[in-house]
């Protein structure tokens, strides 16, 4: 059996990064408007999640009419 790449399910897509899809989804945050709570340093604050991950969901939010917190 392959390895989970996430214990959730998570709508991110794959140029984000498993480790930081993975982590994302640990600490709770597994759809896009749920990052509209949150700003890009409190996801930085998250082991695994780092400026690329930040600059790849900041596109994905924007392309969606949605942005990170503050």
């Amino acid at each position: 059996m392959p390895p989970q790449d996430s214990p959730v399910p998570t709508e991110y897509p794959q140029r984000l990064g498993r480790t930081a899809r993975r982590e994302l989804a640990l600490n709770g945050y597994t759809r896009y408007e749920q990052l509209t709570t949150v700003t890009p340093a409190q996801l930085l604050a998250i082991h695994g999640v780092g400026p690329k991950a930040i600059r790849v969901l900041a596109e994905e939010l924007a392309e969606r009419g949605l942005a990170f917190a503050g």
